[in-house]
């Protein structure tokens, strides 16, 4: 052989062999991620020969399959429409899932590894359909949802905004409504086309239906954040009834833009206590009050409570589930390192760098109600088989964090039941429960509405905690946060008289 072919011959050789070694890491580590991508489109259709299983919120089936004629035998339904379109997401043919639909996917699928035994007991028939995927039961109470979607789709101050309500003993979510809404019934079709161009139509919106404004998006949070501030003071050398100064006007250090309160009657006098800076939320007291607590103080009380938190999911306590922005506090430092005190100022009543989403406002409300203590939130609370009668997993509630103690959660606790009782929460009362809460106006430039705000919590007469809420409207402008606090009481009431939601 002569030199030519034998360079040939070893090219060939070296081919061969590297075509060898891509086929093996495909097969040894892609192989998973290339059979479960959303765009294999061949896998995703043969998942429609096995009856995919409910999800179901208080007995009600919201997700379910119904057999076709096609040679994709069942097609995926949403009775609900767009009440629950933001917890159960959408399962498409050709594109990708999202919500519940795709944090369980296996095991509504039935490709679960806890599912194996249904799927051996398929192989052993010899005739029959194969079984159905595993059901879902979802934590939400069907009457708190209801009552969250028809106040905010309703609603004539915002047509944007959110809502959600959770058991602050457990973490197990009640309601979470995010508007504008959409129906994903279109985006399940059958039909490619057509499912594309209602998904399209859906992404050109510009008011993003398909944003999850509970979960994904975060705003400034205006006064809700002073609970966060008053914890931080109430754990140095700050009682409820110690005198914090305040006025009817502060301009802060290397600042010019003064800071005043909503209306001249709010605060006037030179201090007020606490107690009284939050009743009736007092923004010169807590900007003062947070220069002089200093940045550090207020991000790490901030970050205790859950801001800055990167991985935080929603919905199987075991795995991850429906993703949650991170709520931030910003910089509030000079480029020396040191405080800024205009924008510490600004931050201490939920303005200037500081965004926070709806989620982490009920999450505050609800560490309050449960004497400091904050359960991590879910959407799951059982997964049962095909059959219905074999339980794979029940929620078994756990504990995220302890921001605050448990008498510094009772003084914030007093504070809030005394917004409701006598300050700008009056809207959120519930007949025979007592509710505490915070009402919240944040600015959103020159341009835009005030967008409105309530975080709060409802305990029985033997004083537990048993829903604890927040309602964002964006842009609702004069009135705002009145109305947010009115349908938190609304959710909340729902709640009490749906307990367990199931």
């Amino acid at each position: 052989m002569n030199a030519p072919l034998r360079r040939v011959g070893v090219v060939v050789m070296i081919l061969f062999g590297l075509l060898f070694l891509n086929l093996n890491w495909i097969q040894a580590y892609k192989a998973d991620e290339y059979r479960t991508s959303d765009y294999n489109g061949r896998v995703q259709v043969a998942e429609y020969d096995r009856k995919r299983g409910n999800i179901e919120a208080g007995g009600t089936p919201v997700a379910t399959s119904k057999e076709t004629n096609g040679s994709l035998k069942y097609l995926r339904t949403y009775p609900g429409g767009e009440k629950y379109a933001h917890v159960l997401g959408y399962k498409p043919v050709n594109l990708g899932d999202t919500g519940i639909e795709r944090a369980e996917d296996d095991f509504l699928a039935g490709t679960s590894d806890q599912l194996f035994a249904d799927r051996f007991r398929d192989m052993l028939r010899i005739t029959g359909e194969p079984s159905g995927g595993g059901n879902v039961l979802l934590s939400v109470s069907k009457r708190a949802q209801d009552t969250a979607y028809r106040e905010l789709a309703d609603n004539k101050l915002a047509t944007r905004g959110a809502a959600i309500a959770l058991d602050p003993r457990t973490g197990a979510i009640q309601a979470l409504v995010s508007m504008p809404s959409f129906d994903p019934n279109p985006l399940a079709s059958h039909n490619g086309g057509e499912a594309s161009a209602a998904y399209n139509k859906l992404e050109g919106d510009p008011n993003g239906p398909l944003k999850n404004r509970a979960l994904g998006e975060t705003l400034p949070p205006g006064s809700t954040f002073k609970i966060v501030v008053a914890a931080a003071a109430l754990e140095n050398g700050v009682t409820k009834e110690t005198a914090i100064p305040a006025g009817p006007s502060y301009t802060a250090p290397t600042s010019g833009t003064p800071i005043r309160n909503a209306v001249p009657s709010i605060c006037p006098e030179d201090e007020v206590t606490l107690m009284n800076a939050v009743t009736e939320s007092c923004n010169t007291g807590f900007a003062k009050l947070g220069v002089r607590l200093g940045a550090d103080t207020i991000k790490e009380k901030a970050r205790q409570f859950g801001f800055e938190q990167e991985d935080l999911t929603v919905g199987h306590l075991d795995e991850a589930g429906l993703p949650v922005a991170a709520s931030r506090t910003g910089d509030m430092k000079n480029p020396d390192g040191g405080d800024d005190p205009a924008g510490l100022a600004q931050s201490s009543i939920g303005q200037f760098d500081v965004r926070m989403t709806p989620l982490q406002g009920a999450l505050i409300a609800a560490t309050v109600a449960n004497n400091g203590s904050q359960m991590r939130p879910y959407l799951v609370q059982q997964l049962l088989g095909p059959d219905r009668t074999t339980n794979y997993y029940t929620a078994d509630p756990k504990q995220l964090r302890q921001p605050v103690s448990g008498q510094v959660a009772n003084d914030l606790r007093d504070m809030m039941v005394n917004v409701v009782r006598e300050g700008t929460g009056r809207n959120a009362r519930i007949d025979g429960y007592t509710v505490g809460g915070k009402t919240g106006t944040a600015q959103a430039g020159e341009n835009t509405d005030d967008h409105g705000w309530f975080i709060g919590f409802a305990l029985d007469k033997d004083g537990k905690p048993v829903s604890a809420v927040c309602v964002m409207l964006e842009s609702a402008g004069n009135g705002g946060s009145a109305e947010a606090a009115r349908i938190a009481g609304q959710i909340m009431r729902a709640a009490i008289a749906d307990p367990g939601g199931r």
